[in-house]
């Protein structure tokens, strides 16, 4: 059940039961019963449009370059407020990432020859 729904169930003006309590009953914490959401500024809004004008222009931009854009044009902003509302916005640099793990497809696999002969490396030595 959401909690908005769960917000519905309870009624400040019952008789025998207290908010505390018909929040443990409906497993609601108070803290989620009296918390209003608060809706985006218009100063965030515009520097949202701000850097989404930027991040169209210069996709390969991370948080600290359009921080950095934006502050040259007169805009004082700082990275992390940057980076968060990136986050909101769902924006992501565009850049090579490592492939660390992917192996080349024309590089032989080899075989581990000593995995029968052994648990222990002093079972896996040879001469001695």
């Amino acid at each position: 059940m959401s909690p908005a729904k769960k917000r519905s169930l309870i009624r400040r003006d019952h008789p025998k039961l207290s908010i505390s309590q018909q929040c443990k009953l409906v497993n609601l914490s108070r803290s989620a019963f009296y918390y209003s959401p608060v809706g985006i500024g218009a100063a965030t809004l515009e520097m949202m449009q701000e850097i989404d004008r930027v991040f169209t222009k210069y996709p390969f931009f991370g948080s600290r370059q359009i921080a950095a854009y934006l502050r040259r044009g007169g805009i004082v902003v700082g990275r992390h407020r940057v980076r968060r509302l990136m986050a909101k916005m769902g924006l992501e640099a565009i850049y090579k990432r490592p492939r660390t793990s992917q192996p080349h497809p024309q590089h032989p696999i080899f075989t581990y020859l000593l995995r029968k002969m052994g648990s222990s490396p002093a079972e896996c030595r040879i001469g001695r």
